[in-house]
């Protein structure tokens, strides 16, 4: 045999080794998330990385601001594990809540919230960087406005399962769900901040889509959206001087555009493998707000491409579990709530990501899980929480953990030692109501008069005569 032949088989020996593998490795990721308690393992697993992520970056994008004003490199990052800690006790408890005290609770949770809009315009508010948003309690401080995205997301969804039947018509559809939706937007653009507004109009577009709203009320949604939006720009200097920044950015290099050409500066001195983590130089007062909004930027700085990458991978793992849970949940109510809390999470890291690579105009969001903040994250701790807990109501993890052999550890399921571990309840399954709210009983059908039976009397009677 001739070597060029030798050499050939050996090359198709190792291709026919290299796709039995891919094939073997395929096979093993489809069984792997045929298993009932994938989603519930996939929610858990992006929740303890971006957590660990987060803190890690807020340390290190904070120390030289923390020493600057306050004298110790972790005056930020304290704050910031003390509003983690609060957060695994909120995700904690929202993993143990029942589904249906969540529904039941959902309007009394809105009520809440848009009282809290309501005192953060009052005297009892506290205006930070332009912006009256914060409540001051005591040591602590809160920011009404995060929770008001989850308490509209659980009950605008409440809304419209429970009018299900009738969203073919658009009164039905829109009330009342748009007019309480207009009241928080503007509660929320009084303080004033635009950015949340933004998210709180993705949670009411994915509130609608997902409830499948017809096409054309989106297109009137975008109308009124883009006209709202010029108007409040022209009203408000600063933010036409930021969309003036966006579309031409050497116009105001040092005014207006200096933040978002610092957040290039760094994402291009970063490279493909970053400069180290701890060893980035845009924190050193070259680039504002660098723990907060624009923490990005010093993820590409300090980690590089590869940082950066894993930032959007485990957001799309994010997007991906969410829309899973979703699907193949059977309670509409889940469906519902799980795709919409997904849509928030991932459309607003996709809005402060875009506005940090220069694709966006400045609008001052936080990057979910990662920039420091503690309502935020305390808020969305919570929210992975509740997409843990619609990820243990899938009817196959319902089935699972409910059998003798999850409490034990063994079997397929594979959940008993996370059900002891976090002392959880076994999900109840999900019961469907017989007919949906608004459709009323059918009538009963008319019954039939009986007939009657001719007595003995009659029948000797009839006989004599």
């Amino acid at each position: 045999m001739s070597v060029p032949a030798a050499g050939r088989m050996k090359r198709g020996g190792s291709a026919g080794s290299t796709g039995r593998q891919l094939a073997a490795a395929r096979a093993a990721l489809t069984a792997w998330l045929a298993r009932p308690l994938t989603s519930l393992h996939l929610v858990l697993a992006t929740f303890g990385l971006l957590t660990l992520f987060g803190l890690v970056m807020v340390l290190s994008a904070s120390s030289v601001q923390s020493f600057t004003q306050d004298g110790s490199s972790y005056a930020v990052f304290t704050s910031q594990l003390v509003s983690c800690l609060a957060g695994l006790l909120m995700f904690w408890v929202a993993l143990r809540l029942p589904v249906r005290w969540l529904r039941a609770t959902s309007f009394a949770f809105l009520l809440g919230c848009v009282a809290l809009l309501v005192l953060v315009l009052t005297p009892l508010g506290v205006e930070s960087q332009g912006a009256q948003s914060w409540l001051r309690l005591g040591p602590a401080s809160l920011q009404p406005a995060e929770p008001a995205k989850l308490a509209l997301a659980m009950w605008g969804a409440q809304v419209l399962v429970a009018k299900r039947a009738l969203l073919g018509q658009w009164r039905h559809l829109l009330v009342p769900l748009v007019p309480v939706a207009v009241l928080i937007f503007a509660l929320v653009m009084l303080q004033p901040d635009m950015g949340t507004t933004m998210i709180l109009a993705i949670v009411l577009l994915a509130l609608l889509w997902f409830a499948g709203a017809p096409a054309e009320l989106f297109g009137a949604i975008v109308v009124a959206a883009v006209a709202g939006a010029v108007t409040m720009a022209a009203v408000a200097g600063y933010r036409s001087a930021r969309i003036e920044s966006f579309l031409n950015p050497t116009a105001d290099p040092q005014g207006v555009a200096f933040q978002a050409r610092q957040a290039l500066y760094s994402l291009a001195e970063g490279g493909w493998w970053g400069v180290g983590l701890g060893q980035g130089s845009a924190k050193w007062d070259y680039l504002p707000n660098a723990h907060n909004d624009f923490i990005f930027a010093i993820v590409g700085e300090e980690l590089g491409f590869l940082g950066c990458l894993v930032v959007l991978l485990l957001f799309a793992t994010v997007a991906y579990t969410g829309m899973r849970i979703a699907a193949r949940n059977t309670d509409p109510w889940i469906k519902l709530v799980a795709a919409t809390i997904t849509a928030w999470l991932v459309g607003q890291a996709a809005i402060n990501i875009g506005y940090v690579v220069g694709l966006l105009p400045v609008t001052g969001l936080q990057l979910p899980m990662i920039s420091s903040g503690g309502t935020s994250l305390a808020l969305t701790m919570f929210s992975f929480g509740l997409l843990a807990n619609f990820a243990r109501h899938e009817p196959q993890a319902v089935t699972a953990l409910r059998s003798d052999l999850a409490p034990r550890g063994g079997g397929p399921a594979g959940g008993g030692r996370l059900v002891r571990l976090l002392r959880l309840r076994p999900p109840e399954p999900y019961q469907p109501s017989r007919r949906p709210a608004g459709v009323r009983r059918p009538p009963p059908p008319a019954a039939r008069p009986r007939a009657r039976r001719p007595s003995p009397a009659s029948m000797r009677g009839g006989a004599g005569r």
